[in-house]
């Protein structure tokens, strides 16, 4: 791994510097289908996810609306900012699936291009990694994704 720049934010590239400063998808959503916050309370980041859900082909639920609004660093504001982009008509299941593949981005493991071509934008964030302890800033959005998806399906049963 080359060395680290002196200055932490040099490294963050046009795509997060966008986002964490024109963050998209924060304006609430009234009747959310789906919603989840989460907090780390060492650092004081919180990430608070909305989701609007309605039908698609066959018996798919898609995601039609996402309000993604996050408090804290850069990285934690323009993850939520990419993870709303992202979920816009996507399935329920895709977002899992999508879930899980920026999981293993941020995990450091290997991907297909496949995959790399899926993530888009949110392989940006893969510079992170770079610092351990950011990690969970990224990871945060992703884990209230995961907890509103696993409560939708417990509601669901």
């Amino acid at each position: 791994m080359s060395p680290l720049p002196d200055n932490p934010d040099a490294l963050y590239g046009d795509v997060i510097m966008d986002h964490y400063r024109s963050p998209r998808h924060r304006a609430p959503l009234p009747n959310a289908d789906v919603e989840a916050e989460e907090f780390n309370p060492f650092c004081g980041d919180r990430a608070t996810l909305q989701l609007r859900l309605g039908p698609t082909h066959g018996n798919a639920v898609s995601i039609q609306d996402v309000s993604a609004l996050a408090e804290g660093c850069s990285i934690i504001q323009a993850s939520a900012s990419l993870l709303a982009d992202n979920l816009q008509g996507r399935t329920v299941e895709q977002a899992a699936d999508l879930s899980q593949l920026f999981r293993d981005l941020m995990q450091g493991k290997p991907l297909p291009s496949v995959a790399l071509d899926e993530l888009g934008d949110l392989e940006a964030l893969e510079v992170v990694r770079q610092y351990p302890v950011r990690i969970k800033c990224a990871l945060l959005p992703w884990v209230a994704l995961e907890e509103g998806l696993r409560r939708l399906g417990r509601r669901s049963v």
